[in-house]
């Protein structure tokens, strides 16, 4: 018998092989043909709605009912909700029972800022928090530059200190801090400062929060997002801003549905996916104009929006 393997011996080898492969669990996902054509999944930031003045569990019932996979609750109406006797325990089994996760949520600790006893009061906050979050299945929680932001020389290597604390309180706690740029501060207002601050706390968990709006009232530009790891970036907060009012005046409220401004969402997108993102657009809006209507309306018609630009931007 001839030692050497003919084409087709060696053809049915591979394919042996390839099947032998496709029975271990790293290889067990879908064929990349067969991968859904949306690369992202779908949250709601409640700011969204927060004007109509909805109780946590109703703002849950809401993001559900709109067809989101996803919520992203502010921590202060979690505050509410446990100081007016609401069970934690019961707000986890209402977000399963909806089919709902929590990927990140929004608190404001001042945990960059110089002063020693701001600073320690801020951790303990985050411990709380972090501890009410563990408690309904969140993952991450936004650390933005709050309490810093009029500081313009505030040291980017302590901030990455300070980042690294935040991030040895979440190995106990199991929730994930995020540097959240906010374009408005004169500190952490750029894409290239919060990651510095994520690449020099060292940290293998280190990750970024960043927001379409604040990229570009801080004058960040979009082309940096590429550069991105999709291990760096778990969500980003979308939304849109019109040509005017100019960067220097505009602010919060003029936030629109995606699509509805100018914000250039095949470079948005397409670099978000080129770096490896595959991880929740959530809907981040202030607009006084939807608040005052249909929380159940506004929350379809953001996610018929994301979608949209979605598949204008990327096919």
């Amino acid at each position: 018998m001839s030692t050497e393997l003919s084409r087709r011996d060696w053809l049915s080898a591979t394919t042996a092989l390839g099947a032998g492969l496709a029975g271990a669990p790293r290889a067990a996902a879908a064929p990349t043909e067969e991968r859904p054509r949306e690369p992202f999944r779908y949250c709601l930031n409640t700011s969204t709605i927060s004007g109509q003045k909805l109780k946590l569990p109703q703002q849950v019932d809401v993001v559900a009912r709109a067809g989101y996979q996803a919520i992203e609750p502010w921590l202060r109406d979690i505050d509410q909700y446990v100081k007016g006797g609401g069970s934690l325990k019961d707000l986890g089994k209402r977000l399963r029972d909806r089919g709902l996760v929590v990927p990140s949520a929004i608190g404001f600790a001042e945990w960059v800022v110089d002063d020693e006893a701001r600073r320690k009061r801020g951790l303990e906050q985050v411990k709380r928090e972090m501890g009410w979050l563990s408690e309904i299945g969140g993952q991450r929680i936004a650390a933005p530059p709050a309490g810093a932001t009029n500081q313009a020389d505030l040291s980017l290597s302590r901030a990455a200190e300070r980042y690294r604390a935040l991030l040895e309180l979440s190995d106990k706690m199991g929730v994930v801090p995020q540097v959240e740029l906010w374009g408005f501060s004169k500190c952490l207002s750029q894409l290239g400062e919060v990651a510095l601050v994520a690449l020099e706390s060292r940290h293998p968990r280190a990750c970024i929060l960043p927001d379409v709006y604040h990229l570009y009232k801080g004058d960040s530009g979009f082309a940096g997002l590429r550069l991105l790891s999709g291990h760096a970036v778990h969500v980003i907060h979308a939304n849109d801003y019109p040509a005017d009012p100019p960067r220097a005046t505009i602010n919060d409220s003029y936030r629109v549905y995606p699509g509805e401004g100018v914000a250039p969402w095949k470079e948005i997108l397409g670099g978000l996916r080129d770096g490896g993102f595959r991880g929740f657009l959530s809907l981040e809006l202030f607009n006084r104009n939807y608040w005052m209507q249909d929380a159940l309306e506004v929350a379809r018609t953001g996610l018929e929006k994301m979608k949209a630009v979605v598949k204008a931007a990327l096919g």
